[in-house]
């Protein structure tokens, strides 16, 4: 009889109907009717999901509405698929991005994430995918559909990914040797053509500072312009996170909730490695020696695609790796593996949960995971705390080899070791002199005299030296008190260029030297004789240090080996005082011929120029621009604005430095003003295209909506996705 009962129980459930598995479709419908987007007046996207997933769906959904060109150039490039749009100069992006991953394992890498990170890809592609079957006027370049494995090729969020480091020059050299005559897309370095460096500044500001006694955090990314969007995010699921999210992402990089804040600067840490391989050839194969053994090389083969004018191509490599990762080039007969973190689903779960952690407890278990690999963190709370992680992915090495050169990879001694526990790390909390910056300086001025001690840790562990930046930023923290969010802005766009000072300086002391005759530049070196070092809109005396600076590192007396604070001491005290007059005269002669008088205002020639939604701009003086008061940051400017000039351009635009930009007060409501380099949209007919540029060059913030109360007093515009009009 048991048995029959038995029997009886499992005819019933294989005759229970199964639940039926949505369609692409009915998923993205069921998505839609979760998730609610209300655009602010200043079009920044506030998301509201049902659950996460359903809010990823949304975000991705609003990113597309306001940029889908580089919501789709991000992935085109992070795949591997570059040369298909770009042609076959891309060609060895593409394969340095296979090099790290195959498409197969990037799919075996999001089945094999945990479940609640799956239904996060899945709503990022559902997100996008929903766009474009709403918008059929949208033609993309490449990607008609967008899979969920997707993100694990795009699992950080810094300008300039650890990938981007390697060489592509030196992978074509060692992979293709054959078209001697190929375009080179890049010899791994992390900054865009106006040669600006990339950094950020995070200022974290303790309530014995502030007016209200609460936690202060400056957000400062120094990044290309409109590199990243605005926008909140909020579940319930307790997601409720904002700030600056790169385009094509799914979580917010650099913002805050209602209890943490957080901000990355790029870090000093090495986190790459080359190892240099013996290589012997077997009928086999090749090995590579290891200690006493010959391990076999692992092969794989690779097809890449490119344009060019008779359609799309076909190349094939077969590409070689070691246990520590890629070969990526050779040195004279060795070949050379280069090493990175290359953790895509840690890297996601890391990203992601970040955005919800509610004190710093949770935060420092968040940072335990270790694969926020090229940043540092500065930090904040609702309970006061301040904090400063200084990088998160380390690997432990034998500190008797010398890492900043290739190592030899056939001894195991040179192995990485695991990476160093949070505890190993530089970090500083609730510093007695409460304040901590990070200006992508060295971590051993980060808290003043209560920073870390240079002895106490590995020389891998930081490598950026002081800069300008941190010179600058260090005694305005010391004198800063009573601070609130608008003496915060105040402080971090302090006008005052330590890099000035010291340049002109020089020239002054060679003027009183040497003396001149022309009276152009007498009166010029009066001027500046005479001039404060603060950077604004009508100084004439930025404009003359400009092009000054630019006249001595274009005459080739400074050798570009000596890095930037060398040069500028060599330019200011060592060169010889009459060489200083010699190439100021250069500079006030080309201003002359530029513009007609060398008393040209900074503002007539530092300018902001948007014309349209191409992800790189070509300036033009005879269009509509903006004077911009600010400088670059190499001059130690806080707020930095880099730039290049255009084709046939007179003047300079910027393109880089202040992007996104935050500052957040935590209390029992948290409290915060932003500001955005143009506008949300990428689109020329949107009015959130440039409703921010002016505001941008006055330094005018916007009041953050946070509440969802707060919110609808500023909505402009209410909607599920798919039902905008």
């Amino acid at each position: 009889m048991k048995h029959i009962y038995i029997l009886f129980i499992l005819v019933l459930f294989s005759c229970t109907p199964k639940e039926k598995t949505p369609t692409e479709t009915e998923r993205w419908q069921q998505r839609a009717e979760n998730t609610e987007i209300i655009r602010d007046d200043f079009g920044v996207p506030h998301i509201y999901g049902k659950t996460d997933a359903d809010a990823v769906f949304g975000l991705l959904y609003a990113q597309c509405e306001d940029d889908f060109n580089r919501v789709e150039q991000n992935y085109i490039w992070a795949i591997g698929r570059l040369a298909e749009v770009e042609g076959e100069q891309a060609l060895y992006s593409d394969l340095r991005a296979k090099l790290y991953m195959t498409k197969q394992e990037a799919i075996d890498n999001f089945e094999n994430s945990p479940d609640w990170l799956q239904d996060l890809c899945v709503a990022f592609a559902d997100g996008i995918n929903f766009y474009l079957s709403e918008h059929p006027e949208i033609t993309p370049k490449l990607l008609t559909h967008f899979e969920p494995w997707m993100p694990m090729y795009f699992s950080e969020g810094s300008i300039g990914g650890d990938i981007e480091r390697v060489s592509t020059r030196k992978i074509k050299d060692f992979y293709d040797r054959s078209n001697t005559e190929l375009a080179i897309v890049d010899d791994g370095l992390i900054r865009l053509e106006d040669n600006e460096p990339r950094g950020s500044n995070g200022f974290a500001i303790a309530g014995s500072r502030t007016a209200s006694g609460n936690a202060m955090l400056l957000i400062n990314p120094h990044t290309s312009f409109f590199f990243r969007g605005e926008v909140h995010m909020v579940s319930e699921e307790g997601l409720n996170a904002y700030g600056a999210v790169t385009w094509g992402q799914f979580f917010v990089y650099q913002g805050f909730n209602d209890k943490t804040g957080w901000m990355h600067t790029s870090t000093g840490t090495d986190i790459i490695d080359e190892f240099e391989e013996t290589i012997q050839e077997t009928n086999e194969g090749f090995t590579y020696k290891y200690g006493e053994e010959q391990r076999a090389i692992r092969t794989n083969n690779v097809t890449l695609k490119y344009r060019n004018d008779h359609g799309v191509k076909e190349r094939n490599f077969t590409t070689y790796r070691t246990h520590r990762g890629p070969i990526t080039h050779a040195n004279g007969d060795k070949w050379v593996t280069t090493s990175m973190m290359w953790s895509p689903v840690k890297a996601l779960e890391q990203s992601f949960i970040r955005t919800k952690n509610s004190n710093h407890e949770e935060f420092y278990k968040m940072m335990d995971i270790r694969t926020n690999s090229s940043n540092n963190t500065v930090y904040a709370d609702a309970d006061g705390n301040i904090a400063y992680y200084h990088g998160n992915f380390i690997p432990k090495r034998n500190v008797k080899f010398d890492y900043t050169k290739a190592v030899d990879g056939s001894n195991p001694e040179t192995d990485w070791n695991g990476l160093h526990d949070l505890t190993d790390n530089i970090f500083v909390f609730n510093p007695d002199n409460g304040w901590i910056q990070n200006c992508n300086s060295t971590p051993f001025t980060s808290a003043g005299t209560n920073s870390p001690k240079r002895e106490d840790y590995p020389n891998y562990m930081t490598s950026y030296p002081e800069n300008y930046r941190g010179i600058h930023a260090i005694p305005l923290l010391d004198k800063a008190q009573d601070l609130t969010l608008d003496r915060l802005i105040e402080l971090a766009y302090d006008p005052y260029l330590p890099g000035a000072d010291q340049l002109i300086a020089g020239l002054v002391e060679a003027y009183e030297i040497q003396g001149v005759t022309n009276n152009e530049l007498r009166d010029a070196a009066e001027l500046l004789k005479k001039w404060n070092f603060k950077v604004s809109i009508t100084s004439i005396e930025m404009t003359l240090a400009q092009f000054y600076l630019r006249a001595y590192l274009r005459s080739g007396k400074v050798t570009r080996e000596l890095g930037f604070m060398a040069a500028m001491q060599y330019m200011s005290s060592e060169s010889d005082p009459k060489e200083r007059l010699e190439v100021f005269a250069q500079s006030v002669e080309q201003i002359k011929i530029d513009f007609g008088s060398w008393k040209t205002q900074w503002g007539e020639f530092n300018r902001y120029q948007r014309n349209n939604g191409a992800i790189r701009q070509e300036f033009n003086d005879s269009l509509p621009s903006i004077g911009v008061g600010m400088a670059s940051g190499s001059w130690g400017a806080l707020a930095s604005f880099g730039t290049r000039k255009g084709k046939n351009t007179k003047r300079q635009y910027g393109t880089s430095g202040n992007s996104f930009v935050a500052v957040v007060e935590f209390g029992e409501k948290v409290t915060a003003k932003t500001l955005l380099a143009g506008g949300q949209n990428g689109n020329p007919d949107s009015k959130h295209f440039d409703d921010q540029s002016q505001r941008y060059a006055d330094s005018e913030f916007k009041t953050v909506a946070y509440y969802r109360e707060d919110v609808l007093k500023k909505a402009t515009a209410t909607y599920h996705p798919g039902k905008e009009d």
